[in-house]
């Protein structure tokens, strides 16, 4: 049978390993040569899904026809790291190399060289670095030393035991030190950035035959170094080296536990004295607390400058992490005493710990200086009175007596917060079909309120303008090509996209027969009851569901009566909409005799402000039209009013399912305070909670600025329908779902229990961008009038006093919006929190009073807390107790 493609391919597809090799092994070298060009074209035209779609995996095969007839490494290296030859180690490497000894290849180990340069870094097929590995050692050449080849490496000798054949494995220290690449690559994993996540991985432990979660390849590295196979001072430098470069904590912990079985000597720590000085103040709290142990050793030998000491503690004195500072200032202390003709400016450094945001941390420093205090000269006491200022708490009047100065009027270095911005305006509107078929296509990739409603807008002013041939040449090609988002399937029904695609199918086919029966059925039943959802309305009853009604009305209504302008179009990004800007809009249809379509009108009437310019609203009671005088009638009687907002409380099932909530869920039932009113009114603001919380919640969190600019005149309907979500936050860690809540702060309207307990929730979530964002939002409500502190703190005080929420993450969040200026709203918060936490006594509590004592004396507070002298007044020196007390005192006139 002749050499040719067709054969080889064939071979291959019947998975007929002996068969190819027999006809390679007994084709002539010129045969094999020839037909390499037919074999390079055949395997480029081999769909990319070969390897598993068919039967039997035809790559196996393709890989012995590259070996068997290729001239050149590069030309087979090139074939057999093409995407569609994945799996083809499976063909064995005696099978490959046996067709390549019979060809007398002498280019083996630049293909292994080359193959290795294109390993991916990760999800490489298992058998590959092995094939690798043998060409490379076949053709005697070193592997390049790359993050990939070096992760392969790693992943090998670590090992499966799948890949032993049922055998006994050597010890990994065994494996190591025969490893023939290990001087080229044990490097490597000190060296390229990202590794120390695989060596925390763990690895397979042949004497227990299980996998071992604890990294061992420290263990094994430092077992070569003892019996001298590696040499001992580079695996130091290395090991150094590599932890100064720094990574996550997880990933730098096999490097720290290899510093820690090396055992340092003493010369060898003063030696590298410089670099443990450089990771105390900076690297994560275990690498800084065996750099901190490494130097105190080499100060107890009398060989580290005191310079040095000074310089890192320093930086040190302001980390974090309490134990590793307190440490620090007891090891200042000791050389303030041992070089008494330095003690200045050993105590100038504790100093330093004036500004540690920890009140206790900062009392050791205050405590440590006073003790020596008498034998220092005046101008050394005057500095550190000056460094006092820094203080918080009680301590600044302890400091004035100490150093003889002045009780500082107010805290330094908190920050004012500055007023509410005024909201931005909306964009300009949009003036051309081409630059409206470009937002679609935006729209169709991101869907954001404010690009919703200049869509919107854009499309009806532009119908009337421009005319329908015009616009509808200019969108119907973005319908063309995102047939998913505008087309029909069985689960976008809800969908405002599929509605803005029928309005604009209905600008080339304006007969309503071109719409869906259901559309155009839902579409009344919102015009006739107001209703969006149930019985014969396939539209969304939450308030996200009012955009897609909006845009179900456009497709009605488009071709049918001619507007020239959508009347809920904001004026702000809020979704706010200018009364002044309505009135106008009102005139104009007036004017030109056309009525405002139904839904498009109430969006507007909702987004009109709380209150209203007198002037305004005398000039809308001279509107004559329905639409006018409904404009005039509402500006008269204050708009919508506030809906009843109760809490309502929801108990998971017993025997709940993993992805159940973990405890009790707080959240809000909705009522509307009237009859009647506008058609959109009732649903949007009844909410009935069943008895059960809801499994990840997720209505909301692609579409929070929808549901805002809905009612942005009433956060708390708002924050009661995204409320759920809010506490899934914290009850379920869920990660979505907190930027609603930065958008609500920049609602208007009163704080009731829906955004209490919402920002309580974002408050003390799993996540720190979920924290952040609440963050961002008790800012923004900071500086506007509406009070809240009382509502987020008895929400606060409800759900951490039984661990509903953790504590210790509110903390932080809490100090964050301190730092930076709202002190005062977060004293207030603090004082609501704190009467129904003190008898509760739940675990951190102790930091929060600490926190709260910083935060009452920047915000000048002094109401006292219920039950904080009750605390306060215990026997004993717990630091629940001391904190009480420190809190008692600066609140005490």
């Amino acid at each position: 049978m002749s050499l040719s493609w067709e054969t080889l391919r064939e071979h291959a597809r019947r998975a007929d390993p002996a068969g190819l090799v027999a006809l390679l092994v007994r084709a002539t070298e010129q045969e094999r040569l020839a037909v390499a060009g037919d074999v390079e074209a055949g395997i480029r035209k081999v769909p990319r899904d070969a390897w598993w779609r068919d039967d039997r995996n035809p790559t196996p095969g393709y890989a012995l026809a590259v070996i068997g007839t290729m001239p050149t490494a590069a030309r087979a290296a090139a074939l057999l790291a093409r995407g569609n030859m994945e799996a083809w180690t499976r063909v064995g490497t005696q099978r490959f190399l046996h067709v390549a000894h019979v060809r007398e290849l002498p280019w083996l180990g630049e293909l292994g060289s080359r193959l290795a340069r294109r390993l991916p870094v990760r999800d490489a097929d298992d058998e590959l670095w092995p094939m690798i590995r043998t060409l490379l050692r076949e053709g005697g050449a070193e592997p390049p030393v790359t993050e990939a080849v070096v992760r392969a490496w790693l992943t090998d000798l670590l090992g499966y035991p799948r890949r032993w054949n049922g055998t006994t494995p050597a010890p990994l220290s065994r494996r190591l030190r025969d490893d023939p690449y290990r001087d080229v690559l044990l490097p490597g994993l000190f060296e390229i950035d990202g590794l120390g996540a695989d060596l925390a991985g763990g690895s397979w432990n042949e004497t227990t035959g299980r996998w071992d979660s604890a990294p061992r390849i420290p263990g094994a590295v430092a077992q070569l170094v003892a019996d001298g196979t590696l040499e001992r001072k580079t695996i130091l430098h290395l090991t150094l080296d590599r932890l100064l470069r720094g990574d996550k904590p997880h990933h730098l912990r096999p490097f720290l536990l290899l510093h820690e079985a090396l055992e340092p000597t003493v010369d060898e720590l003063s030696s590298h004295a410089l670099d443990y000085a450089r990771l105390l103040p900076q690297a994560p709290g275990a690498v800084a607390a065996s750099a901190q142990k490494a130097l105190r050793a080499v100060d107890d030998a009398g060989r580290l400058e005191v310079e040095t000491l000074l310089e890192t503690s320093a930086l040190t004195l302001v980390r974090k992490e309490k134990t590793l500072v307190k440490a620090q200032l007891t090891w200042l202390e000791k050389v303030s005493r041992r070089e008494p003709a330095r003690a200045g400016e050993v105590l100038e450094t504790v100093a330093v710990a004036f500004g540690h945001p920890a009140l206790d941390v900062q009392e050791r420093a205050l405590t440590l200086i006073g003790g020596q205090a008498g034998r220092l000269d005046p101008d050394t006491l005057a500095r550190l009175g000056a460094a006092a200022a820094t203080l918080a708490g009680d301590l600044p009047s302890r400091a004035a007596e100490l150093f003889g100065t002045a009780v500082p009027a107010q805290v330094t270095g908190v920050p004012e917060l500055p007023p509410a911005a005024p909201p931005a305006a909306m964009p300009p509107p949009i003036a051309t079909t081409a630059e409206l078929a470009e937002e679609l296509v935006i729209l169709c990739l991101e869907q954001t309120a404010i690009r919703w409603e200049r869509v919107l807008a854009g499309l009806v002013a532009l119908y009337a303008t421009e005319g329908p041939a015009v616009l509808a040449a200019a969108l119907q090609p973005v319908l063309d090509r995102y047939p998913g988002e505008f087309a029909e399937n069985s689960w976008n029904r809800t969908s405002p996209l599929l509605h803005l695609g029928a309005a604009i199918r209905t600008i080339s086919h304006p007969a309503v027969r071109g719409l869906r029966r259901w559309m155009v059925d839902s579409v009344r039943a919102a015009w006739q009851t107001g209703r969006r959802g149930g019985g014969d309305s396939q539209l969304s009853a939450t308030p996200d569901g009012v955009l897609a009604l909006r845009a179900a009305e456009a497709a009605l209504q488009l071709t049918g009566t001619m507007i020239p302008v959508l009347m809920a179009t904001p004026t702000h990004v809020t979704g706010s909409l200018d009364a002044a800007v309505l009135l106008e809009r009102l005139r104009r249809a007036e004017a030109e005799g056309w009525q405002p379509w139904p839904v498009d009108f109430e969006q507007a009437l909702l987004r009109l402000p709380r209150t209203t310019d007198p002037a305004v609203a005398a000039r809308a009671a001279g509107l004559t039209s329905p639409a006018g005088r409904q404009f005039a009638a509402w500006l008269a009687s204050g708009g919508l009013p506030d809906p009843a907002s109760r809490r309502f409380e929801q108990v998971p099932e017993t025997g709940r399912h993993y992805w159940s909530p973990r405890a009790r869920r707080v959240v809000a039932a909705l009522t509307p305070v009237r009859d009647g009113g506008l058609r959109l009114e009732r649903q949007l603001l009844t909410i009935t909670p069943g008895a059960r919380p809801e499994a990840g919640p997720d209505t909301f969190h692609l579409c929070g600025d929808v549901l805002t600019m809905v009612l942005p005149q009433h956060r708390e309907a708002a924050a009661a329908w995204a409320l759920p979500e809010l506490a899934a936050l914290a009850d379920q860690d869920q990660r979505r779902g907190s930027a609603v809540l930065p958008l609500l702060a920049e609602c208007s309207g009163p704080v009731g229990p829906a955004m209490a307990y919402g920002l309580a929730y974002a408050l003390g979530a799993r996540h720190q961008e979920n924290r952040v964002a609440a963050v961002d939002a008790l800012l923004t409500l900071a500086a506007r009038p509406d009070p809240f502190g009382p509502a987020v703190g008895a929400a606060l005080g409800d759900l951490c006093a039984d661990a509903t929420l953790k504590l210790s993450r509110v903390i932080p969040a809490l100090a964050d919006a301190h730092r930076a200026g709202a002190s005062a709203a977060v004293w207030e918060v603090l004082s609501a929190a704190l009467p129904a936490l003190l008898p509760a006594a739940p675990h951190g509590l102790a930091d929060l009073l600490e926190l709260s004592t910083q935060v009452a004396r920047a915000g000048r507070a002094g109401t006292p807390v219920p039950g904080l002298a009750e605390v306060a007044s215990r026997p004993g020196a717990t630091r629940l107790i001391k904190e009480a007390r420190r809190l008692q005192t600066v609140l005490t006139p």
